[in-house]
C-alpha cells in the first residue's frame, strides 16, 4: 500500500478528479438530476469563472460535478484525501482505525470518522440476486458482538432477565450467509429468533440451494425454503462431515472480530451494520475471487454515488 500512496492521484486534485470521473462515469459525464447520458447535451464548463470539473446539462440546465450525489458531495476535504483513505480501507483486510487514517493523511480525527463511515456506506449493497442456486452450497451460522444497547427479553422468560452467562445475556446477534467459493451477506439483528433467522435466509438465499449449519434450532428447512438442510454436530466434536460444514462461515466471523477487537475495539450499536458492510465488501472483492487491491478500490469508488450521508438534515440519512 505504500507504493500505492505515490500515486500522482493521492496528490493532485485534477488526477484525482479525472481517476474517479472515470470510474463513476466510464460512459461518459451523466447528470445526477435528470440521468441524462447524452454527450452532445452535456458540456464542461471551463474558464476563470467555473471551477475544474464543471458541467451543465441542456435537459435540466442544471450544474454538476463527479462529486453530486456522492458520499464525498459538499465535503471540503480535499478529494486527493478522500481518495487516499478509500485505498487504505479496501487494502486493509481487518480495517484500519480513524485515528491512523487521521495520522497518515493529516486530516482531523473528527472528520476522519466521518469519511470512513461515508465510505462505509458506499460499501454497502442492496437488491443483489440471491446467494447459492442448484448445485450450491450456503452456510449460514450466527454469533454475537458486543453489548446490545437495550436489553431483548425473550417472551418465554415472560420479561424476566436472562440468568444464563453467554450468548444470551445482552449481547447483538449478527447473522451471516455466505456462498461456499462466492460472498457473504451479514446482517445484525434485534433478536436471533427462528422466524426472524429463517426469514432472512428465505429472503437471501435461493430456494435450489443446499443450507449447511452447525445444530442450532434457530434453522428451519421449511421455515427457510431450500431444497436441503445439513448440520454438523459441535456439540458432538462434529465440525466437518464429508462436504457439510460451517467452516467458511466461521473463518468470516474470525476476520471480522479480530478487525474489530484489535483495530476499531470500539463500535456503537447504531454503527454495527456500517462495520458489517466493510467486511463483507473486503470479503466480496478479495484475491481468491481475482479482485486485487487496486480493483478492490475502483469497486468502492463506483459504489459512491447515491449515497451521501449528512450529519444535520432530517431529509438524508445522518451517522
Amino acid at each position: 500500500m505504500s507504493s500505492n500512496l505515490q500515486n500522482p492521484i493521492f496528490a493532485d486534485e485534477t488526477k484525482a478528479r479525472e481517476w474517479l470521473e472515470a470510474r463513476v462515469w466510464p460512459e461518459g459525464p451523466t447528470c445526477p438530476h435528470c440521468g441524462s447520458a447524452d454527450q452532445d447535451k452535456i458540456k464542461a464548463l471551463q474558464g476563470k469563472a467555473h471551477r475544474a470539473g464543471l458541467y451543465q446539462c441542456a435537459e435540466c440546465r442544471e450544474q454538476f460535478t463527479v462529486t453530486v450525489k456522492t458520499v464525498f458531495e459538499r465535503s471540503k476535504i480535499p478529494l486527493t484525501k478522500w481518495l487516499a483513505a478509500l485505498f487504505l480501507m479496501t487494502a486493509s483486510k481487518k480495517g484500519i482505525s480513524a485515528h491512523q487514517v487521521h495520522r497518515m493523511l493529516g486530516v482531523s480525527y473528527k472528520s476522519t470518522w466521518f469519511m470512513m463511515h461515508r465510505l462505509r456506506e458506499a460499501m454497502r449493497t442492496g437488491g443483489l440476486e440471491p446467494l447459492g442456486g442448484k448445485g450450491k452450497v450456503v452456510e449460514a451460522d450466527e454469533t454475537y458482538f458486543g453489548k446490545a444497547e437495550t436489553l431483548h427479553v425473550s417472551p418465554q422468560r415472560k420479561g424476566r432477565p436472562y440468568t444464563k452467562k453467554g450468548h444470551f445475556m445482552n449481547n447483538r446477534p449478527i447473522l451471516a450467509l455466505i456462498e461456499r467459493g462466492g460472498s457473504v451477506r451479514s446482517f445484525h439483528v434485534a433478536v436471533a429468533d427462528q422466524t426472524t433467522v429463517c426469514g432472512i435466509v428465505r429472503e437471501n438465499v435461493a430456494h435450489e440451494s443446499d443450507v449447511h449449519t452447525d445444530e442450532s434450532k434457530l434453522y428451519n428447512r421449511n421455515m427457510m425454503d431450500v431444497r436441503r438442510h445439513k448440520r454438523v454436530k459441535h456439540t458432538a466434536g462434529e465440525y466437518v462431515r464429508g462436504d457439510v460444514t460451517t467452516n467458511t462461515v466461521e473463518s468470516y466471523f474470525s476476520i471480522f472480530k479480530r478487525g474489530m477487537r484489535g483495530t476499531y475495539q470500539h463500535c456503537a450499536e447504531k454503527h454495527l451494520h456500517r462495520y458489517l458492510a466493510e467486511f463483507d465488501f473486503r470479503h466480496n472483492n478479495r484475491i481468491a475471487l481475482g479482485v486485487n487491491d487496486t480493483m478492490r478500490a475502483e469497486n468502492l469508488a463506483q459504489g459512491i454515488v447515491g449515497k451521501r450521508l449528512t450529519r444535520r438534515r432530517p431529509d438524508q440519512a445522518r451517522i
